[in-house]
């Protein structure tokens, strides 16, 4: 994995989700990674629910958190439904977090 990827996991570990005391990471809302060029980060994230109450300031908040980073100069951002989010997309530490 490149440094840069790892900076980015970092940095999204860092974001919560309001309703659930698991990062995001963990949490499995974080489908895909890609460094694309030296700077540019593509990201396909999912919410829990399309009606999360943070479907608007989450992604906003991962876009932001990631652009923090010296060497990221462009992120990439894509909100997808499909596949659907479930418990089963969760980290085993998630799920050990939770009591799954």
């Amino acid at each position: 994995m490149s440094d840069l990827k790892e900076k980015v996991i970092k940095e999204i570990k860092k974001i919560y989700d309001p309703e659930i005391p698991v990062n995001i990471y963990e949490l499995g809302l974080i489908y895909k990674i890609e460094i694309i060029e030296e700077k540019k980060v593509k990201i396909d994230m999912t919410l829990t629910s399309p009606n999360c109450p943070v479907a608007e300031s989450l992604p906003k908040s991962v876009q932001d958190n990631i652009l923090n980073l010296k060497d990221v100069s462009e992120v990439e951002l894509k909100l997808v439904w499909d596949p659907p989010w479930t418990k089963d997309k969760m980290s085993e530490a998630a799920k050990l977090e939770l009591n799954l």
